[in-house]
């Protein structure tokens, strides 16, 4: 590693560390002030539980603050749920430039969890790009809400 690049990417690492432990506990509190904090005004969330958040949503992109914060308050209202546990094993990874990746992932001690790998592109300290990708259990409940939905609507 170049001489010059250490103190850039010690701060990155430092973020990446802080992000990763906040957006964990923030959002497991349903803090959605905290969570925002962590976020670009103009940062980006992608994640196919806007759509069954929000119905007829053509997307499941948002972009800036107005958009994202409905989406965690929502979300934080929709809780318990008994397939959200919060179980992760601490460990994240990087590329040391811009992203930061954790996995939640399906077994947990206590159970099957909604199983999720969570993407984010990191700049000056905030979350600019965040995109959640679901596993099969997760994905699997997903659907089923939306047949759900589809037959009681019908």
């Amino acid at each position: 590693m170049d001489e010059n690049q250490r103190p850039h990417n010690r701060a990155f690492l430092a973020d990446c560390e802080r992000i990763h432990r906040e957006w964990h506990e923030r959002a497991k509190a349903g803090d959605t002030n905290g969570l925002l904090a962590l976020y670009a005004d103009d940062a980006v969330l992608e994640t196919p539980l806007v759509q069954a958040i929000f119905d007829g949503r053509p997307s499941g992109t948002l972009r800036g603050h107005r958009e994202i914060r409905p989406f965690f308050v929502e979300g934080a209202r929709r809780r318990p749920n008994d397939f959200v546990r919060w179980h992760r094993s601490g460990r994240w990874l990087t590329d040391g430039e811009r992203l930061l990746v954790w996995e939640y992932p399906r077994a947990a001690p206590d159970g099957d969890q909604v199983d999720l790998v969570e993407v984010m592109e990191i700049a000056d300290g905030r979350i600019q790009y965040h995109r959640v990708y679901w596993g099969w259990f997760g994905t699997a409940l997903l659907t089923r809400s939306a047949v759900d939905k589809a037959r009681k609507a019908a």
